[in-house]
C-alpha cells in the first residue's frame, strides 16, 4: 500500500523538512514528473534554503534515472526556471523552492514545455499518484547531467522590457529578504541608472532577518526605514523565490498590490489600445474602470497562478495582475515576474516625472480598499452561506469565479476560502468612500469572527 504524500498541494509541493518532504520523496517526484511527461530534456535550479540543493540533487538523479537529459541552472528564482525552459527549448522545468513558507519547509514548482503551468487540473495529481506508489521501471539508460548558466541571457531579457535611455536615476532602496533577488539585483545595477540601497541583500538561507514575505506587516519596517533614512524614491521588496514584488513609495507607505496592477494595466492599455488584461476577482473595480476608459477588455479569472495562466493563454492576454502581488506577461511566456514589474514602474515615473504616490494616489482614494484580511475558521462553507443568506438581498450582482462576491453600488467584498489553510480572506472596496469601506470591514468582521 502507497503512503499519502501531504506535501502535494493544489499548485505545487511544499511540505516541513524531513517529515513531509524530503531526499526520498524528491527522488521519487523526479521519477514521478519522467513517468507522466516522457520528457528528454528538464531544467532545474533550487532557492537559496539551506535544504534546496541537495533536495535538487535527489530530484536530478530521479530524472536522470527515468533516461532524462537535465540541465541544472544552479540558484536561482522560480522565473528564472520559466524562463530557461522557454529560452533553451527544453521539455520541462522544475524549482526547488517554498517561497515564504517557513523556514524548515520545502517544496517544488512545476513546468512543462513553453513554461506551461502543471498543476492538480493539468498533471500534477498524476504526478503526486505515480510518486506514492513508488513503483518505476528501470531506464533503458541514464540520462546526463549538465550545468548551463542562463543568468546573462535572462538579464537581457529583463532589459528589452524597458527603453534604458528613458528612466531616470532613481535612488532605489531594495529588500531581498536574504532571498534570491540580490545576485539579480547585482547583475542589473550596472546596467541601470538607478542607486541601489541595499538591505537584507545577502542570500541566506538561514533567514537572518526573518522569512521574506513583504505581505506581513512586520516585514515591511526594514524597508519603510531605510527609505526615510535615505530619501529614496522608491522602495521594492521581495519573497525567497521573487516571484512577487512589492512596492513602497517615497514617504515609505507600501502600496497595495491592487493599485499597482491598476497602474500596469494603464500602461499596457495606452500604448496597447484593445488588448486584454485579467484580474482576479478579490479587488476588481479599479482594474476595470481603467481598462473602460481605454478600450481595453479586463477578464476576470479565478485566483491563483495556474487558474490566471491557462486564462492567458487561452485570451491571449497582454497582462495579467492578482493584488497578492503576482504579476504576469505575454512575453515572459505568460508567467509571473517579480523583476519585470519594478522594471516598469520605474520607467513610468520616469518618463511621466512622477513619484510612485502621485501615480496610485488618486486611484487609491477613487477605490480605497480593506487590503486581505484573514481569519481562521472552522467551517468555512457555512460561514461563506451564511453571509451570502445575509447580504444577497438588495445585492446589485452576486458571483462565485472564487468564492462569494458581493457588489452593491457603492461597495463591494470579495470572501473566499484559502487553497492551502483553513482561514477565509476577505477584501472590501467602495467607490470613493474611505469611511463606508472601513465599516463595512468592521460589520463584515465581526459576523466572519463571531
Amino acid at each position: 500500500m502507497s503512503e499519502e504524500l501531504v506535501c502535494f498541494k493544489a499548485y505545487d509541493v511544499r511540505g516541513r523538512v524531513p517529515d513531509q518532504f524530503n531526499e526520498d520523496i524528491a527522488y521519487r517526484i523526479g521519477r514521478a514528473y519522467g513517468q507522466f511527461l516522457s520528457p528528454k530534456k528538464v531544467v532545474v535550479g533550487y532557492d537559496i534554503r539551506l535544504t534546496s540543493e541537495t533536495l535538487c540533487d535527489a530530484l536530478s538523479n530521479g530524472l536522470t534515472d527515468s533516461g532524462i537529459d537535465v540541465i541544472s541552472i544552479g540558484l536561482c528564482g522560480t522565473e528564472e526556471i520559466y524562463f530557461a525552459t522557454s529560452h533553451l527549448e527544453v521539455d520541462g522545468g522544475i524549482v526547488v523552492t517554498a517561497s515564504h513558507n517557513p523556514k524548515d519547509y520545502n517544496g517544488m514548482k512545476f513546468v512543462r514545455e513553453n513554461s506551461k503551468p502543471i498543476s492538480g487540473d493539468t498533471g500534477l495529481n498524476e504526478i503526486k499518484l505515480l510518486a506514492e506508489q513508488n513503483d518505476f521501471a528501470a531506464p533503458n539508460k541514464k540520462g546526463n547531467l549538465t550545468r548551463e548558466d542562463v543568468k546573462q541571457a535572462y538579464i537581457e531579457h529583463l532589459l528589452s522590457y524597458v527603453n534604458k535611455k528613458s528612466l531616470k536615476p532613481l535612488k532605489v532602496v531594495c529588500n531581498a529578504g536574504n532571498g534570491c533577488a540580490g545576485p539579480i539585483i547585482d547583475l542589473l545595477e550596472t546596467e541601470l541608472p538607478f542607486e541601489f540601497i541595499k538591505i537584507h541583500h545577502e542570500a541566506d538561507g538561514s533567514f537572518p532577518h526573518g522569512v521574506p514575505n513583504p505581505l506581513l506587516p512586520e516585514n515591511r519596517q526594514p524597508t519603510i526605514n531605510a527609505i526615510n533614512k535615505h530619501g529614496a524614491d522608491v522602495g521594492i521588496a521581495w519573497d525567497g523565490d521573487f516571484d512577487r514584488c512589492f512596492f513602497f513609495d517615497e514617504d515609505g507607505r507600501f502600496i497595495e498590490g491592487y493599485y499597482i496592477v491598476g497602474l500596469l494595466a494603464q500602461s499596457f492599455l495606452s500604448s496597447h489600445p484593445g488588448e486584454k488584461v485579467i484580474y482576479d476577482p478579490r479587488l476588481t473595480w479599479n482594474t476595470i474602470e481603467i481598462a473602460d476608459e481605454l478600450g481595453g477588455n479586463a477578464i476576470c479569472s479565478k485566483t491563483g497562478h495556474a487558474f490566471i495562466k491557462e486564462r492567458m493563454r487561452e485570451e491571449d492576454a497582454i497582462y495579467s495582475g492578482e493584488m497578492s502581488a503576482h504579476h504576469y506577461f505575454r512575453d515572459f511566456f505568460y508567467c509571473d515576474s517579480g523583476m519585470v514589474p519594478w522594471l516598469l514602474v520605474f520607467e513610468i515615473m520616469s518618463k511621466q516625472n512622477r513619484t510612485l504616490s502621485e501615480l496610485v494616489n488618486e486611484r487609491m482614494a477613487a477605490f480605497p480598499a480593506s487590503g486581505e484580511i484573514n481569519s481562521s475558521i472552522e467551517d468555512p462553507a457555512a460561514l461563506l452561506k451564511s453571509i451570502e443568506n445575509r447580504y444577497s438581498e438588495v445585492a446589485e450582482s452576486i458571483d462565485h469565479t472564487d468564492g462569494l462576491s458581493i457588489c452593491y453600488p457603492d461597495w463591494r467584498f470579495n470572501l473566499r476560502m484559502s487553497n492551502t489553510e483553513p482561514v477565509v480572506r476577505l477584501n472590501v472596496e467602495s467607490r470613493g468612500d474611505t469611511s463606508l469601506m472601513a465599516e463595512k470591514t468592521k460589520e463584515l468582521l465581526a459576523l466572519i469572527r463571531s
